[in-house]
């Protein structure tokens, strides 16, 4: 896995989403300690709105970055989405009012919105080969799991020195080496982009694409199934183990930690397990037992209480493991279902479109654990799971061929499509969803 950093553009911008990610993890802590600053008691509730307008620009500004961004160069885009989070970065220890955490960090948000999507975008163009790709995706789910463990543990070295003041410094410093790197590497201009397009189709083009897809549409339940279980994790372990077993803020972190470990051997293993077994099953056992695994947890908490610490954090583990089985092979999926010229727009509806999910989870796991307590949010929630799961099964059955044989009595004798195809109008190909096939076939 690690032999794909040997190719410098990769490793390039490989190395710019890791410390992009360290700075953003040092954002996540110095916010909580300036929210704290500003509100007192109501930290939470001033945290909890920030964070559910972060979500809002995830879900609806992705699209429109996507669309308005559409014809500049790549590089560009990058550069400058790390540059305005950079400078967002640099206005927030200034901070005096709690609106004005509110304002910046909308604008943080809507830069990363735009940024994530066109970085996603670009490495299956830096990495063709499906293996390398694969390996690609591991990598980024290490990086994620790594900035959960490594950033906490930096702003707690710099806070013994520092003010947390200091901590949105060592963000910005994050995001303008990102911005660097990107610029020393070798960013590929997106291919194929040769129609213009009015903006309102460009706004729309990647959900139509996403959602007459069945593999994505299945994709988007399963989304559905890790963000029901993700949200639980990351809402209720602080009660879990703060209140429910009276533990320190170092037992916090060794429950998350657990959880990040179980995604990070999940990454580490499922390489060589996609060489040979297809994604759709993988992706669906690891929902079936993020849901088996809630339901069973929901009966403990019911029957017996609160297991004991052991058995919780090799739970947490498991949890992360089919966490990762879920969610590191969807770009593998996004990859193989539109063409190079679409698939900025179809990650910005993917980013879109599961960030959506979080929306719903995230407060729903809240406020069903504070009414009802921790078994009612876990049952709640996995139920929510389990209809991903089968919605999932529902919308994207097995495919036993990629080439899918079909028929286009609408196309002019003369079309170049036809052509390709020794004028058949009946024919087999890999299908993708484009301008000459706008409905997934339904029979063969």
């Amino acid at each position: 896995m690690i032999s794909i950093l040997r190719k410098p553009t990769y490793a390039a911008l490989f190395s710019a989403q890791v410390i992009a990610l360290i700075g953003t993890g040092l954002l996540t802590v110095a916010l909580g300690l300036l929210a704290y600053d500003l509100a007192g008691d109501r930290a939470g509730a001033v945290l909890g709105l920030a964070y559910t307008i972060k979500m809002v620009a995830y879900v609806g500004l992705s699209p429109v970055a996507q669309a308005l961004a559409h014809r500049l160069p790549r590089k560009a885009v990058l550069i400058g989405a790390d540059l305005v989070r950079a400078a967002v970065a640099l206005c927030l220890p200034f901070v005096t009012e709690v609106w004005h955490v509110y304002v910046l960090v909308f604008a943080l948000q809507s830069a990363s919105a735009t940024f994530t999507p066109a970085f996603q975008a670009t490495i299956p163009d830096i990495l063709p080969e499906e293996e390398d790709y694969t390996r690609a995706l591991s990598l980024s789910r290490l990086a994620y799991d790594l900035e959960n463990l490594i950033s906490p543990a930096v702003a707690a070295l710099l806070l013994l020195a520092v003010g947390y003041h200091w901590l949105f410094v060592g963000t910005f410093l994050g995001f303008a080496v990102s911005a660097a790197l990107v610029g020393a590497a070798d960013v590929p201009p997106a291919r194929g982009q040769t129609i213009s397009r009015p903006f309102r189709e460009r706004l729309v083009r990647g959900a139509r694409i996403y959602l007459a897809t069945p593999r994505l549409r299945g994709l988007l339940a399963l989304n559905l199934a890790a963000a029901s279980v993700g949200a639980f994790v990351l809402v209720n372990t602080v009660v879990v183990v703060r209140a429910g077993n009276g533990g320190s803020e170092t037992d916090l972190a060794v429950a998350m930690a657990c959880f990040g470990a179980g995604s990070m051997g999940a990454a580490l293993l499922l390489p060589r397990v996609l060489d040979s077994v297809p994604d759709r099953p993988v992706m669906m056992l690891g929902a079936a037992s993020l849901g088996a695994l809630s339901l069973i947890g929901t009966v403990m908490l019911m029957g017996f209480g609160l297991p004991s610490w052991l058995i919780f954090l090799c739970l947490w583990a498991v949890i992360g493991f089919f966490y990762a089985c879920v969610l590191t092979p969807s770009g593998r999926l996004l990859r193989r279902s539109a063409h190079a010229e679409d698939r900025p727009a179809v990650f910005a509806a993917q980013f879109a479109l599961s960030h959506a999910c979080w929306l719903l989870t995230y407060p729903l796991a809240g406020w069903v654990g504070q009414a009802f307590g921790l078994a009612a949010a876990l049952g709640v929630l996995g139920l929510l799971a389990l209809t991903g799961l089968l919605l999932a099964r529902l919308m994207w059955p097995a495919e036993a061929e990629r080439e899918i044989e079909h028929e286009h009595p609408d196309l002019p004798q003369d079309h170049p499509h036809l052509r390709a195809h020794h004028g058949q109008r009946r024919h087999a190909h890999v299908f993708v969803i484009d301008d000459e096939h706008r409905v997934w076939p339904t029979q063969g």
